[in-house]
This record gives structure tokens, sequence and C-alpha cells, in this order.
């Protein structure tokens, strides 16, 4: 068997030589080196409503490239790396200045979860030993001011949860789902009758788990699509009641160790259909194996999650990946970017990093839904991370495939934040950007209101605008992800002229179709997104 190292050798070779056809081929999109270091390798990350960006590792990890500042550091007798531990874990990122601020997490995060609540107040909870049934809050601050995290210490989690996944709910609670050796829910803020027992991620556990950190989504009906392993079911967490179950989804497992991604795209029109598409995975027994040469999968599978006799319709990628991360783009379209080509997720356990980034356009049809795009240098595999910006760029972070950092390897830990810009973000689009002059910073659920944008080139056609969720982003799955289309009417030119233009807005009637909360608001015009605007949806 030729070792990864041969393996990856090859890949490098033969990317110097397709590399200038490629070029010539003009592919879409730049790269863009942010910061040369920003002191920790992300695991999870969040953008928050003063356009920062929270970036996350687990606490036991040993020195990073930060310090804490002075007189904060954390003495731990049980800590197994260091007593007393005078690195940060935890960052603020601020696109804005490329400036880093450590920030001080107490107990372990490892492989835990994340939501923002209503108020715009960053949920996170569990991890791994101390952590495991922490319940931690960042409420974010203005750049330039001090914020940090908080650790709950008169509420915890009902059980241990290593590797699940919240959701906000239409009322702003969250559901936290699952966990290594969990089959149960629980919410915060917390219920009486807690936890609930969930017997499907028990099911569908196998003997290299691939229940774990399931995908779950918010359907504009109220109920939730959970899926885990290959299969799925429709899941009403009010009665508890498990109302129906998907059709298995060919291609072996999807979930954690053997993740791909998963996304619901862009809710519009009634709000009453939603599409889900799960893509990519590993092999299954790659894990058990620790096999890092196995090809990952490249199909990806796209149901309609409220249809009547929903059924899978698979379509395949240009490249097999495992650990990507899929983005919703403010035009509808989704990025699947980071991961391998073979191997699985795990420590040291992936091999020929899948440098190219994908386009997925939902409205194409099946088999020309994928663009191939500019290919970056930097391998994102393990515990890597990919989050959409305010600006329309996706921010790129993380990847440390080994148990504590190490810079010296085949693929070393990676403390460089990179950004991706899509075609959109091309210079000869620029006359085509629209910029938000007006907007309200509330919107109650169901009212009418106005904005108004300023565009170069007179408007042809509708521009939309389009809600963005800020999702926690980990393990291959960003939690909490959602683009919805309001109802707009069309582009009124403003009458002192200048270029600008008044659009009717009506916003979700329901917040089952967007929960309460902070959202990144896009104009849209000719697929060329404005630099968003933050509005809280609220009930009036």
């Amino acid at each position: 068997m030729v070792s990864s190292s041969s393996t990856w050798l090859v890949v490098v070779l033969m990317s110097a030589i397709i590399q200038p056809l490629f070029i010539y081929a003009d592919l879409p999109g730049t790269w863009e080196l942010l910061v040369p270091n920003a002191g920790i390798a992300s695991m999870h990350t969040a953008v928050t409503r003063h356009n920062t960006v929270i970036l996350l590792d687990r606490t036991n990890i040993g020195p990073t490239r930060k310090m804490l500042r002075k007189g904060h550091c954390r003495d731990d007798p049980d800590d197994r790396s260091l007593k007393r531990d005078c690195y940060a874990h935890s960052v603020e990122f601020d696109p804005s200045t490329n400036q880093i601020r450590p920030l001080t997490i107490l107990t372990d995060t490892w492989c835990s979860s994340g939501q923002f609540l209503p108020d715009g107040t960053l949920l996170q909870t569990g991890g791994d030993f101390d952590g495991l049934k922490k319940i931690r809050k960042f409420a974010p601050c203005e750049p330039g001011k001090f914020c940090d995290w908080l650790e709950l210490s008169d509420v915890e989690l009902a059980t241990g949860r290593w590797y699940s996944t919240n959701q906000i709910l239409p009322d702003g609670s969250v559901i936290i789902v699952g966990g290594r050796a969990t089959y149960s829910v629980e919410y915060y803020p917390p219920k009486a009758a807690a936890p609930v027992q969930l017997p499907f991620l028990a099911e569908v556990e196998d003997n290299q788990m691939d229940n774990l950190y399931p995908y779950v989504h918010l359907l504009p009906n109220g109920h939730l699509f959970i899926f885990a392993n290959n299969k799925a079911i429709l899941y009403d967490y009010i009665t508890n009641t498990r109302i129906r179950d998907y059709p298995p989804l060919d291609g072996g497992p999807r979930n954690y160790p053997s993740a791909g991604s998963s996304v619901m795209l862009a809710l519009d029109g009634d709000y009453s259909t939603a599409v889900i598409v799960v893509c990519g995975g590993a092999e299954y027994g790659a894990f058990i194996a620790r096999d890092t040469d196995t090809p990952a999968h490249g199909s990806c599978g796209r149901i309609v999650a409220t249809d009547p006799e929903p059924v899978w319709v698979i379509e395949d990628m240009p490249f097999g990946r495992v650990m990507g991360d899929m983005v919703m783009l403010p035009t509808g379209e989704v990025l699947i970017i980071n991961g391998a080509q073979a191997g699985t997720q795990g420590f040291e356990m992936a091999s020929n990093p899948c440098l190219y980034p994908l386009l997925y356009r939902p409205n194409e049809p099946p088999g020309l839904r994928f663009m191939t795009l500019t290919p970056g240098t930097i391998p994102r595999m393990y515990h890597a991370t990919a989050n959409l910006l305010p600006d329309g760029r996706i921010l790129l972070a993380g990847s440390n495939p080994h148990y504590f950092y190490k810079y010296i390897a085949e693929f070393p830990t990676e403390l460089r934040i990179e950004a991706f810009s899509p075609e959109y973000l091309t210079p000869d689009r620029a006359n085509l950007r629209p910029v938000m002059e007006v907007i309200p910073e509330i919107a109650p659920y169901g009212t009418n209101f106005d904005i108004v944008v300023s565009v170069p080139l007179p408007v042809v056609g509708i521009i939309e605008v389009n809600l963005a969720s800020a999702p926690y982003a980990t393990h291959s799955f960003s939690q909490g992800q959602r683009l919805v289309k309001l109802k707009v009417t069309s582009a009124v030119p403003e009458a002192d002229g200048g270029g600008k233009y008044r659009i009717g807005c009506t916003a979700p009637s329901d917040p089952k179709i967007a929960p309460p909360g902070y959202y990144m608001v896009f104009a849209v015009n000719q697929g060329v997104p404005s630099i968003a605007r933050w509005v809280q949806l609220i009930v009036g």
C-alpha cells in the first residue's frame, strides 16, 4: 500500500503540473491570507452581530501561540496538559482590522456545540472532561470594547453531551440533540422533563458510531429534520413524536466520524417547501481501520423534506470529500469547501486534502449544478471551519489533525486565517453591487418595511433581500444555518435620484420560517450581494 506521505507528494507534484491548466481555465474565486498567526487553531467558529468572529478550540490542548491577559491564567489540577495554563484557547477576531484578542475559557470545549440566542448571545454547550455538562455564554460587544466568556454556575446540562448539535427553535429556546452515547434531547432554558429520550439516535449508531453531530434542520412547518448515519426522521419536539422515517440515503455513513456535510436550501416563495442536501462522507470502516487512503464518497443526496412522498435524488460531486463544509451564500447557492479526498475524521486519519472549493447551484438542472472554483493552498481537514462574513467573503480557520499542536508534520496544526471571495466579489461586478443605505434595526414578524439601496448601474429586474443566520460551525456542519428570501416589491427609484432605490419587504410571518434573533440582511442584485446589515427578528 502506498503511504499517505507518498500519496500527498504525488498530489503536490501533480498539482504543480495541472495547476497551470486551471489558471488558463480561469476558475472563479480568489483567496487572501488575513492573519498569519491567530494564536489558536479554531475547532468552532461563529460570527457575531458586531461583525467580530469568535474562534474556539479545546482547553486541554496544551500551549498555543496566544497568551491570556496578565492575571488570567487558568489553574486546573486535573488538566492533562497544563496544571497552570496561561495560554488562550479562544480568541475574538475583528475582520475589519485583522486584530486578535484573547478570550478566557475555563472548562473543556472539545467537540462541543453552540447557537446564538434571540438577543445575540452565543450559547455554548457541552464538551469533554470538566466541560461535559457545562453551559457557557458569550455576549458579544463592539470592536474595541471588552467582553468575555461566562461559564454558568447555576445551571448545567441534564446529561453530559460530547459531539451534540444545537438548533434554535421558533420560541427562541435551543434544542440540544444527541452526543456520544447520549440518545436524547434537552433544551436551553432547561425544561423540567429533561432529558427526553430519542431512540432514533441509538438505532442509527454502528460499531464506529456514525451518529455524532447529527444534522438538524428546523423545517418551516415547525418540525425537525434529523439526519444521522444514513437515515433521517421528521421529529415533533413538542410532543416527542417521530412523525415519519425518510428513506435511507445510499452511499455509506454521512455523520461523524464519517462526516460529509449538510444544508437546508434557501426558503422562499410561500416558505412551504424545504429541501435538504447532504454531501460527501467517508467509506464505512475507514475509521475502525484508521485507513487514511480509502477514497471519500463524492455523492450528494437531495430530498424535499416537506414532500408527502419524499425520495433522495443522488448527484455526484467532481471530487470525493470527507470533512467538507457547506456554506449558504447570500445568493442561495452553496459553497462546499475544506476537507480531504481520502480517510476519515479523527486524529491523523485523512490524506489528500481537497483544495478545490465547489459551488453548488441548486436551480441548475441535475448534472450541471457543481462548478469547480479556484483552489486554495492550505490544507484544511480535521477541526477546520468555514463561515460566511457580512461582506460576502467566507472565513476559513483551523485544521488540527493532531491531539496537541504540532507544527512540523505532513499536515501541521494550522493557525492561519484566510478568506475566500466568490465570483460575485470580482471587480468587474462592482458596479452591480448594492449598498444598503436605509434599513430598520428591528423587524417584527409579518410586518412590512422599506429598505433603500444604491447601485452604480441602473437596476434591471428584482433585487432580492435575503436573511442569513449566523451559524455555529464545527466538525463540517454549521448548526442553525439558514437563508430566507423575503417577499419584496420591485425597486423604485428615489425621487432625489443618486442611484438610490426603495424596496418594500415583508418580514417572515412565522418564527418557524426564521426563528427570532439577529440576521445578516443582504440585498442581492443580479447575483451580487451587498455588504450585510444586521436586523433583529422579534415577536411584535
